[in-house]
């Protein structure tokens, strides 16, 4: 038997001796639909130093700013391949990290086709599909090689980052009547002005 308050002690007692994801950072503007920096593909980090701290830090930032659960560097105007994330998978279990020169790996299983939004397209939403499985390999900040594996929810947030660091948005996987709603949308969102 195990006692909830000692589980909950413990928990809290690691929170106050972890650092918090970016609390030394700094909100930055978003990159909205239509900027092409948004569809031109990332360059590789070679330098992992300060800059580069700062910079996972800013997107977490931002991305907390934003009530989003993953950002690339892009989304913030850094052509970099990073991105950060903290996102649930379908079992309620929360994933947080970030990824330096990530490579999608494996993305397999089933396809299913589910709302996605992004935080470049804000308010929107569409139905997109995504493998239920995902991994992705690269490096922390600090040159550490790092491999995440994903499911549900979580594969489509790897999928949806690793995508941005390509050049593509989730719009790009639309076709048909759903790419034509979604730009109607767009072309209507207050954003926009």
């Amino acid at each position: 038997m195990w006692d909830a308050r000692n589980d909950r002690d413990l928990t809290l007692a690691a929170m106050r001796n972890s650092p918090i994801p970016g609390a030394h950072g700094h909100v930055r503007p978003l990159t909205l639909h239509g900027d092409p920096l948004l569809h031109t593909p990332c360059a590789e980090v070679t330098e992992f130093g300060p800059e580069l701290a700062r910079l996972v830090e800013d997107l977490f930032a931002t991305m907390y700013a934003a009530q989003g659960v993953g950002l690339a560097a892009n989304q913030i105007g850094e052509p970099l391949r990073v991105f950060v994330y903290d996102c649930p998978d379908d079992e309620d279990v929360r994933h947080l990290g970030h990824m330096v020169n990530p490579r999608l790996v494996e993305a397999d299983g089933v396809v299913i086709r589910g709302p996605e939004g992004c935080l470049s397209l804000p308010g929107l939403e569409a139905a997109t599909e995504r493998y239920d499985h995902a991994v992705v390999e690269g490096f922390t900040m600090t040159g550490e090689p790092v491999t995440v594996h994903g499911t549900g929810f979580f594969a489509r947030c790897l999928q949806h980052e690793y995508d941005h660091l390509q050049g593509r948005i989730y719009a790009d996987h639309l076709k048909g009547w759903r790419h034509r709603r979604l730009m109607r949308q767009v072309s209507k969102a207050s954003w926009r002005e």
